[in-house]
């Protein structure tokens, strides 16, 4: 302990070389240590490297009382829990938006509920479509997939999934048209 705190204090003066032995000696475990708590080794990486230099900036008024390889562990554990801590913030943040944000969300209620109404009369009017118009429908709309992997998938040719796909949103328009004529 002695021979750290002689480091400390010609860390203190300025000497680069007694910090680099420190960072050295410390820099990975500490790292080990920090990815243990988080999960994530970049993370660690970026606590464990703004540690030291934060050390290094502000090495004229580091006050140590103990080992300085206690003063790194108990720093470190308490920025990467700091950092969990900060992530689970984050993440609630993402999960809230997701679900305010999501489809048919709406604060006003009235919009929510033209939402609802529009959903179920889309989803009516496709069930009313022959069985394949609807597959069709769905593998390009919902799948995302292309005419042509939808022939090639069901055995039709590029031009009966064209004119399926025309005849079913050719039904939807319509549907939706007079929907928003009665409202």
């Amino acid at each position: 302990m002695l021979d750290e705190l002689m480091i400390l204090a010609r860390i203190k003066e300025g000497d680069i070389k007694a910090f680099e032995g420190i960072f050295r000696r410390y820099y990975s475990p500490l790292c080990w240590y920090a990815a243990g708590i988080t999960g994530d080794t970049a993370s660690a990486e970026e606590i464990v490297e703004e540690l030291f230099y934060v050390l290094w900036k502000n090495r004229e008024r580091l006050q140590v009382f103990q080992s300085v390889k206690s003063y790194l562990y108990r720093s470190v554990r308490n920025e990467a829990v700091q950092f969990c801590e900060h992530q689970e913030v984050k993440e609630r943040y993402r999960a809230s938006v997701r679900t305010e944000s999501g489809p048919g969300y709406s604060s006003d209620p009235h919009a929510h509920l033209e939402y609802e109404e529009l959903r179920t009369l889309i989803r009516h009017t496709l069930d009313k479509q022959p069985r394949r118009r609807q597959q069709i429908f769905r593998m390009h709309r919902m799948e995302g997939k292309k005419y042509a992997e939808i022939a090639l998938s069901l055995s039709l040719s590029v031009k009966t999934v064209e004119a399926e796909m025309t005849k079913v949103l050719r039904t939807l328009r319509n549907e939706i048209d007079n929907y928003i004529r009665t409202q």
